[in-house]
């Protein structure tokens, strides 16, 4: 571990890139990672499960080490935290002797009782229920919390004018060419389209995976395809891309 962390220390001393991040700039990377460290879990690769935890905790130590340089803390700090929360919320284990033997659900309920007790006297927000996630998810979780205590449209009607709205405000923040506005009306119309979703009952997360899934399985089709005329994929004109694409479509849905 110590290993580790000088190699990243050094890293952050003399190589361009590395010095060039920041915490914010990393927590794509660790979002990614995660989904890789899930997706070689599922493989059962062992190999690639070992690789894919090695990443994930790359991103501990990188955002730890520049928080180090900030003053604020550093790993040692991260791992302490993390095993007197551990210990705190494990009493049946580190304090046994003072609890009868738990099964797995009376576990779950003393870990969320004592995370209970752990938030009181800090002042919060009922929607800071709603874990952290995937971005599509953790919008339609919010506005169905936010609905629950009354801030929500009538009909679907009124949503999907509120789309209709945002994307108007984001076609004038491309007229305007501001980049900062356009990323902000960007992602109101993303919201607002999850909304129209969760209204009609629908999960934007696992829409927009179909989608993606179709995608990849077009656009497989049109490289094999481009294979077996011969033809260089990049060399090709959007026309004739266009076409396969249009093929594939025809052939996948027949198929």
């Amino acid at each position: 571990m110590e290993k580790l962390l000088d190699i990243m220390q050094t890293l952050r001393l003399e190589c361009p890139w590395d010095r060039e991040q920041t915490p914010l700039s990393l927590t794509r990377y660790a979002i990614e990672e995660a989904y890789e460290v899930e997706a070689a879990v599922r493989s059962g690769d062992l190999n690639e499960i070992r690789q894919e935890l090695g990443d994930l905790l790359l991103q501990v130590v990188f955002q730890s080490q520049m928080y180090k340089e900030q003053g604020a803390f550093d790993f040692q700090d991260v791992v302490a935290t993390l095993s007197e929360k551990l210990i705190r919320r494990h009493p049946h284990v580190f304090q046994a002797e003072q609890f009868s033997a738990l099964d797995s659900e009376q576990v779950s309920e003393l870990w969320q009782q004592i995370k209970q007790q752990e938030k009181q006297g800090k002042s919060r927000s009922r929607l800071d229920d709603i874990k952290p996630g995937p971005a599509l998810n953790q919008a339609q979780h919010i506005q169905k919390k936010a609905a629950q205590l009354g801030f929500d449209f009538d009909n679907l009607e009124d949503a999907y004018g509120k789309l209709k709205e945002e994307l108007s405000e984001f076609e004038a923040a491309l007229h305007k060419q501001d980049v900062d506005h356009i990323f902000e009306e960007f992602g109101d119309c993303l919201f607002s389209l999850v909304n129209v979703g969760r209204k009609l009952g629908l999960s934007s997360e696992s829409a927009l995976l179909a989608t993606i899934h179709k995608f990849r399985q077009r656009f497989a089709y049109i490289e094999k395809q481009a294979q077996l005329q011969h033809k260089v994929l990049e060399e090709m004109s959007l026309q004739e891309i266009d076409g396969l694409w249009n093929q594939a479509k025809q052939h996948l849905n027949n198929g």
